[in-house]
């Protein structure tokens, strides 16, 4: 598989341990996006100085992840509009007014890129929020302070998620290790589903970030990883980030989780989410939802980690969350030669969701930087008074 997406490449090999991945490196002006379409094989940093650039690196799948997504759009637009300044291609950009409605504008084109997402859609809103806010003090004539402000927006939001990574790893490490063995001197096994590491998010991750911990805290006895098809994102992304960290790791077909918990045995399955409803149910790369009955079945525990950002109070329940089709020639084609792999008959068609959504009934918990959200003794949830609980 790995051949289709970089042939005749040689793999990139790494110490054990060595760490500090990082999917996103910006400075005023520049943001270069690590294209994780071509990983393990090479490691390459896409330009993404603009909005346009940063459109279609999240469209593209060469930046993933809720979190990065949100943030890479906001950084991109930063690296563009600092640019327009300083060069002074500032067109769009003459009066308070036309700053705003090009901001704006731009906003709206780069939600676009991944409407599922719920972080990109909360960062795009709030900025906005932030953008009115800033306008309301400004004269007609200091449309430059507004692109200053905005830059300074999207700059504390890239600082901001590092310190949620943070928490929601501590978090998940620390309930997981208190409830998830028998013994405190017993190493747990952890599977997890696509990739919420450093490469989906800005440092730590938020689902690997908990796996992360507990392998710091000496407690991990394997990391399993899920190829998760059909971009392979589990193969080719978390198990090059596991074994860069050093984690002791086993890579898996979809196909074989039931068998794994019933013939390995697995201590709990860690997963992250593009959006979580206010009953819980739960949006994830595909394949979650069948990693997450199995897990039911064979009694082990199901927990989501995401960012407090990722939990979406506008929703009930999963019934409303819009889920894209990805192209068919995902499943059809060599992604590199670009030759149909597959029958081609006017008999035969495809679905490939981009996503599935996981019912609340079978998560054990949700992990965020503020907490572990726990069902009611009736096993249901209820995200808004949860937030509300921590917020008083």
């Amino acid at each position: 598989f790995f051949s289709q997406f970089a042939p005749e490449r040689a793999f990139l090999s790494f110490p054990m341990g060595s760490g500090n991945l990082e999917a996103i490196k910006y400075v005023r002006g520049s943001l270069q996006l690590l294209n994780q379409k071509l990983l393990p094989a090479e490691e390459v940093y896409d330009d993404s100085s603009t909005a346009e650039l940063v459109f279609h690196a999240i469209r593209d799948m060469k930046v993933r992840g809720a979190p990065a997504i949100a943030i890479s759009a906001l950084l991109g637009l930063a690296a563009e509009v600092h640019n327009a300044k300083s060069t002074a291609r500032s067109s769009g950009y003459g009066t308070l007014d036309e700053a705003l409605g090009t901001l704006s504008g731009k906003l709206d084109y780069l939600f676009e890129s991944r409407p599922t997402a719920v972080n990109l859609g909360n960062a795009v809103r709030e900025c906005k929020e932030h953008l009115q806010q800033a306008h309301a003090k400004l004269t007609p004539d200091q449309a430059s302070m507004l692109m200053d402000s905005f830059i300074e927006f999207a700059e504390e939001y890239f600082a901001t998620d590092v310190r949620i990574n943070t928490g929601i790893s501590q978090c998940g490490a620390t309930h997981i290790l208190a409830t998830c063995r028998k013994d405190p001197s017993q190493k747990i096994k952890m599977l997890t589903h696509c990739n919420t590491g450093a490469l989906a998010t800005t440092k730590l991750g938020t689902a690997l970030g908990v796996i992360r911990f507990v392998h710091k805290d000496g407690m991990l006895e394997r990391a399993f990883c899920t190829e998760t098809r059909p971009y392979n994102q589990g193969a080719r992304l978390s198990a090059y980030e596991c074994v860069s960290e050093g984690m002791p790791t086993t890579l898996v077909v979809d196909s074989s989780v039931s068998y794994l918990m019933a013939d390995v045995g697995i201590d709990c399955v860690v997963v992250g989410a593009d959006r979580v409803c206010n009953n819980g149910d739960t949006a994830n790369k595909i394949g979650t939802y069948q990693v997450a009955l199995a897990a039911k079945y064979h009694k082990v525990p199901f927990f989501v980690a995401v960012p407090t950002t990722t939990l979406d109070l506008t929703l009930a329940d999963g019934s409303g969350i819009e889920i894209e089709q990805r192209p068919t020639t995902e499943i059809t084609h060599n992604p590199q030669t670009g030759a149909r792999v597959v029958v081609d008959s006017e008999l035969l068609s495809v679905w490939n969701p981009s996503f599935d959504v996981t019912p609340a009934s079978v998560i054990s918990g949700i992990i965020t930087e503020k907490g572990v959200i726990l069902p009611d003794a009736d096993g249901k949830y209820d995200i808004r008074k949860w937030l509300e609980s921590v917020s008083s």
